[in-house]
């Protein structure tokens, strides 16, 4: 057990690193500081709603976060576990007797001729902002070509249609592979209803962009004034740029206690991290649990406790098909979907619900942490873990 105050430092201020924040500020004796490079919290499963201004997709800090929690609005660019020291861009440094990395995910590179320089992004707020000013620069009538059927992907296609756009959803292989055959069929009808042109298939793959082009595998040439990629994701390096031993798509490589494999006093939370055993999706579903699982972790090692192995579980996916219509696809709790769907309006209404809960528990977390600095409360316990197996690793640190 630790004795006197601890510092715990979050890089990252998505659904993990402020799930993370919020768990461990309710703790009496633990101090944390938020490192973020935005002054706000994005709610990144809105940014399609960004785009064409249904809304503006962020938060202030000051909802989300607790009052007790020290944010410092700055770049993480190394992490020196030997010091526990985190260097930041702006020149200075955070100390850390624990480090939770939630530095989360943006888009890929496409790796196709053009895609970098010329197409759109909508993984970051930023590349939202952009997208929809060059939409607006552009003639309602003129082609808009999204690449990509994933959730995000079939989002932005479906929004923009809505709005009147002329839309073609570059699939590359199937219409959501995620979605099991019988919630893809509902998808495809509203796309359709909508007016979106969707390419399935082998072929269906860009090769390369052009400023007022795309170009399939097969030779085809899509007229496309406005550009938008949605296929795939990656994590910043920071962890590999401090030393730290990631898995091939640069997440850190953690244990089923989320602590990385290189150091009991760094634990991993959101896209960026990968449980050597244990791959999951990279979603906001998974964000929350990871968060909350970080921070009982860290509060476990503070009491003198073991930690828990962390056991995520699914519901399904929520894709939104507009502002009127959705379709939620379920799964067994490991994440294998299942025929069950919803499909409508109610379907978007259970997508608006979806989008909606972890705010919601964001907020409240955020209220409790600010209710123990207001109070002085010194009985704050530890929160109860997330449902674990029996096994528990070694809390000795790894040899690099």
């Amino acid at each position: 057990m630790m004795n006197g105050n601890v510092e715990v430092v979050v890089v990252g201020g998505g659904y993990g690193g402020v799930m993370a924040a919020n768990r461990l500020a309710r703790r009496d004796g633990v101090s944390v500081t938020l490192v973020n490079r935005r002054p706000d919290f994005v709610e990144r499963i809105r940014l399609h709603q960004l785009v064409t201004g249904s809304d503006d997709a962020v938060e202030g800090f000051g909802e989300v976060l607790g009052g007790n929690v020290r944010l410092v609005v700055d770049t993480a660019t190394r992490i020196d576990a030997a010091e526990r020291r985190v260097s930041l861009a702006g020149g200075g440094t955070v100390a850390y007797d624990y480090l939770i990395y939630a530095v989360g995910s943006g888009a890929a590179d496409p790796g196709v001729p053009g895609a970098a320089e010329l197409a759109h992004s909508v993984s970051d707020l930023e590349g939202a902002q952009r997208l929809r000013s060059a939409l607006d620069a552009t003639p309602a009538t003129a082609p808009v070509t999204v690449v990509g059927a994933g959730p995000t992907g079939i989002e932005t296609a479906a929004e923009l249609a809505e709005l009147g756009r002329k839309v073609t959803l570059v699939c590359g292989s199937v219409l959501g592979p995620y979605l099991h055959a019988r919630g893809r069929h509902p998808v495809a009808r509203r796309l359709a209803e909508l007016g979106v042109t969707f390419l399935e298939g082998p072929r269906a793959r860009v090769t390369a962009v052009t400023r007022d082009a795309v170009r399939l595998g097969d030779g085809r040439e899509l007229p496309s004034a406005v550009t938008i990629w949605t296929a795939g994701f990656r994590v910043p390096d920071l962890a590999a740029r401090s030393g730290l031993r990631t898995d091939t798509e640069g997440r850190l490589l953690t244990d089923v206690t989320l602590t990385s494999v290189d150091d009991v006093r760094i634990v991993a939370a959101g896209d960026a991290a990968a449980m050597t055993d244990r791959p999951f999706r990279m979603s906001c579903q998974a964000a929350v649990q990871l968060g909350a699982g970080a921070a009982a972790t860290i509060l476990r090692r503070i009491a003198g406790r073991t930690p828990v192995p962390v056991r995520l579980l699914f519901a399904g996916q929520c894709i939104s098909l507009g502002r009127n219509e959705g379709v939620t696809q379920f799964s067994y709790l490991d994440d294998r979907v299942n025929a069950l769907h919803i499909s409508g309006r109610l379907g978007a209404k259970v997508k608006e619900f979806a989008c909606r809960f972890p705010l919601d528990q964001l907020v409240s977390g955020a209220r409790k942490a600010s209710a123990r600095a207001s109070h002085g409360d010194s009985t704050a316990r530890l929160e109860p873990p997330l449902p674990q197996h029996r096994t528990t690793p070694s809390n000795t640190r790894r040899a690099t």
